[in-house]
């Protein structure tokens, strides 16, 4: 393993966080504190309780969990993006590095910026509500995890991507909507029982549940049908990964 190679990558992409530090830390940090007053204050008012948690502590692990997903998505896409944009992808690829090694780069920087901000937030979260954390180390599992597994797929969308538009269409049509209809605001065992079917098929609603179970005890869907999804994602995203390094797809066009 050539480490010397990860630690290079990692540092050039976690030097870029700190040349950017109000996009990449204080905009998605203030942009969150929002939602805490708009749902946590005025629905907060009008719905008291979720399954005994106060509403405006029970949306905190959805909030967390929309911004670490987006900011995952997003850090890795751009970083693997960049290099192809303005051509210096070929220096990598001819670098003495294996896929492995490249992905390993850029996914841990993605990660760590987005565990950052998670951690940030829920920091943020004690001075808005009256919040305990039931199981700290599940909790901190699931949100490395789901940092890890979202920069996987956010480094296959950069690859994928031929222009920045593309780079943004799918965290912002399919992922965000994903997310707000996955439970974050509300549990599914409010909806219809036809809904409740339906909303078995979005993946992030597993995610969701399971990270809320570390915080309140209370899950949608069983832990270790959460545990199982993101660890298939995850094995999935770096099978795929593998696939367009040996093949080539996208990055010698």
């Amino acid at each position: 393993m050539n480490l010397t190679a990860i630690a290079a990558i990692y540092r050039f992409e976690m030097g870029r966080t700190f040349r950017t530090i109000a996009q990449s830390i204080i905009s998605p940090v203030l942009s969150t504190a929002l939602y805490f007053i708009v749902f946590g204050t005025a629905i907060g008012s009008r719905i008291e309780q979720v399954e005994g948690v106060s509403y405006g502590a029970f949306i905190v692990p959805g909030l967390i969990m929309l911004t670490v997903l987006t900011q995952s998505l997003s850090n890795a896409s751009f970083g693997i993006y960049f290099p192809k944009f303005i051509g210096t992808i070929y220096e990598l690829l001819s670098a003495p590095a294996s896929f492995l090694e490249i992905t390993a780069g850029y996914v841990l920087a993605a990660a760590t910026k987005a565990l950052a901000i998670g951690l940030i937030i829920l920091g943020t979260a004690f001075f808005f509500v009256d919040l305990t954390i039931a199981h700290p180390v599940w909790m901190l599992a699931f949100l490395v995890l789901t940092c890890l597994s979202f920069s996987l797929f956010g480094f296959i969308i950069g690859i994928w991507a031929q222009n920045f538009e593309q780079l943004q269409l799918i965290p912002l049509l399919a992922v965000t909507p994903l997310v707000f209809l996955g439970g974050a605001f509300y549990s599914i065992t409010m909806l219809p029982p036809a809904w409740q079917t339906i909303s078995l098929f979005n993946p992030v609603v597993y995610l969701i549940s399971g990270f809320r179970w570390s915080f309140f005890g209370l899950a949608d869907v069983a832990l270790g049908w959460s545990v199982l999804a993101i660890c298939g994602f995850t094995m999935a995203c770096i099978a795929v990964i593998a696939w367009i390094f040996r093949t080539g797809w996208r990055l010698r066009s």
